[in-house]
C-alpha cells in the first residue's frame, strides 16, 4: 500500500505565483485616510469610532435669527414706535397674524412686537411721545367745552328764530347756520372726534345734506307727494337741535371706546382675543350714544329718522378717526343718494306713463308717514357701517397711536 503523501516543497513557479498574488492585493487595497482627514483642526485620529447606537444630530434648518430679517424689514416702524403695542398694530396692519408669529418662534404678534421693540436701537434717549389731543393727558375739559359749543349755538339759534319774524328772523337763521358750522368744525378739530389728515372732503357735503334733510326733508317729501311744492314748507328745527346737543355725548362715547380699546390692546395676548373683546365694546358704545340721542329727541321732538341719523353719523366718525374715512364717506354718500333718489322718483312719477316710479315712496309714506323714508335709509346705512366697523375697528392697527 502507498503511504500518506509526503509534503512537497514549493517549486519555483509556485513561489513566483504567490508573490504576484500578494503584490496585486497590495495595489488594489483602498488607501488609508490620512490621520487628519475629516477631523476639524487637523487633529490626529485616535482610533475612536462613533457608537453605532448614537442618533445622528439633526441638521439645523433656517436662519439662526429669524426675527432679524423682520426687524430690518420694519425698522422704520420699530424706530418711531413709542411702545410695543404700536409695533404690534403696525405688524397686524401689514398682514402679520398670530400664525405668522409662530414661524418666528413667538406665540403671538404681541410677543413678537415686544422683541422687536427691545432689539431696535433708538439712541440714548427714548423718543418723546407726540402730543395727543385725545385722552385725559390732553385735558378732557378743553375738548368737552368745544363739543358743547354746537349744542349751545343750536339752542340759541332756535330761540332766536322763535322770537323773531320777517327779515330779522331770516338774518337770525343765517347767523345760526354759520355759527353752527363753525362750532362743528371746532368740535371735530380737537378731542376724540379729531381725524386730521384722514378725512374725505366729500364727506362734509354728504353730512350737510343729511342734516339739511333732517330739517326740511320730511316737509319737502310731503309737499312733493301732494302735488307741490307750491309754497315754502315747514322746517323742523328739533332734530337739528338734538343732533347738535348730541355732539358732546358723541365725543365722550368716542373717548370711551378709544380708551377702553387701548387698554384691552395692552392686556390682550393675541389678535383674536383683542377682536373678541373689542366688538362688544363697539356695540355698547353705539347703543349708549343712541340712547342719549333718543333722550334728547324726547325733549325736542322724537323722530326715528333723526335717531337713525345720529347712529349713522357716530359710526361714520368712528371709522374716520380710526383710519377708514373712505368707508365712512361711502356710507354717508349712499344715504344721501337714496334720499335724493326717493324725491326724484316722486317727481318723475308725474310724467305720464311713469306713475309706477313713485309708488314705492308713496306707499311707504301713506303707511308710516314721510319720516319713514329717512328712518329706513339712514337705518340701513348705519347697519352697513356697523357691520363694517365690527370688523375694521376690532383690529389692533385701528388703535395705533397717530
Amino acid at each position: 500500500m502507498r503511504g500518506p503523501a509526503a509534503p512537497t516543497s514549493p517549486g519555483p513557479w509556485d513561489s513566483h505565483s504567490e508573490a504576484l498574488l500578494r503584490t496585486k492585493a497590495l495595489t488594489t487595497e483602498e488607501p488609508a485616510a490620512p490621520p487628519s482627514a475629516g477631523l476639524p483642526g487637523g487633529q490626529a485620529d485616535t482610533g475612536a469610532r462613533p457608537r453605532p447606537d448614537a442618533a445622528p444630530r439633526p441638521a439645523r434648518r433656517g436662519p439662526a435669527d429669524p426675527v432679524k430679517a423682520l426687524m430690518h424689514r420694519h425698522r422704520e416702524l420699530c424706530e418711531r414706535a413709542v411702545d410695543a403695542l404700536e409695533i404690534a398694530a403696525g405688524l397686524e396692519a401689514h398682514g402679520v397674524t398670530d400664525r405668522t408669529a409662530a414661524r418666528f418662534r413667538h406665540r403671538d404678534v404681541f410677543s413678537l412686537a415686544e422683541e422687536l421693540y427691545v432689539r431696535v436701537p433708538r439712541g440714548d434717549e427714548p423718543p418723546a411721545r407726540p402730543a395727543r389731543d385725545t385722552g385725559a393727558r390732553a385735558g378732557w375739559a378743553g375738548w368737552t367745552l368745544r363739543a358743547l359749543a354746537p349744542g349751545a349755538v343750536a339752542v340759541l339759534a332756535a330761540a332766536g328764530l322763535a322770537l323773531t319774524e320777517g327779515p330779522v328772523r331770516l338774518a337770525v337763521g343765517a347767523a345760526g347756520v354759520l355759527g353752527l358750522a363753525v362750532a362743528l368744525a371746532v368740535a371735530v378739530r380737537r378731542g376724540p372726534l379729531r381725524a386730521a389728515g384722514r378725512t374725505v372732503p366729500a364727506a362734509r357735503v354728504w353730512t350737510l345734506w343729511l342734516l339739511a334733510y333732517a330739517v326740511g326733508g320730511d316737509g319737502l317729501l310731503h309737499e312733493t307727494l301732494t302735488g307741490g311744492p307750491d309754497e315754502t314748507w315747514d322746517l323742523a328745527l328739533g332734530p337739528l337741535v338734538a343732533l347738535a346737543l348730541a355732539v358732546a355725548p358723541a365725543a365722550w362715547c368716542a373717548h370711551l371706546f378709544a380708551t377702553r380699546a387701548r387698554r384691552r390692546l395692552a392686556a390682550s395676548r393675541g389678535l383674536e382675543e383683542f377682536a373678541a373683546g373689542t366688538r362688544p365694546l363697539l356695540l355698547v358704545t353705539v347703543a349708549l350714544h343712541t340712547a342719549v340721542v333718543a333722550a334728547l329727541l324726547s325733549l325736542t321732538g322724537f323722530t326715528y329718522g333723526t335717531l337713525a341719523l345720529g347712529a349713522l353719523l357716530l359710526l361714520a366718525r368712528l371709522l374716520t378717526v380710526h383710519g377708514f374715512p373712505e368707508t365712512a364717506a361711502n356710507g354717508l354718500a349712499a344715504a344721501c343718494a337714496a334720499e335724493a333718489l326717493a324725491v326724484a322718483t316722486v317727481l318723475a312719477g308725474r310724467i305720464p306713463g311713469l306713475d309706477i316710479l313713485a309708488e314705492p315712496v308713496r306707499t311707504l309714506s301713506d303707511q308710516w308717514g314721510p319720516g319713514a323714508l329717512p328712518a329706513l335709509v339712514c337705518g340701513a346705512a348705519a347697519a352697513g357701517l356697523l357691520a363694517r366697523a365690527t370688523v375694521a375697528l376690532s383690529r389692533a392697527s385701528a388703535h395705533a397711536n397717530p
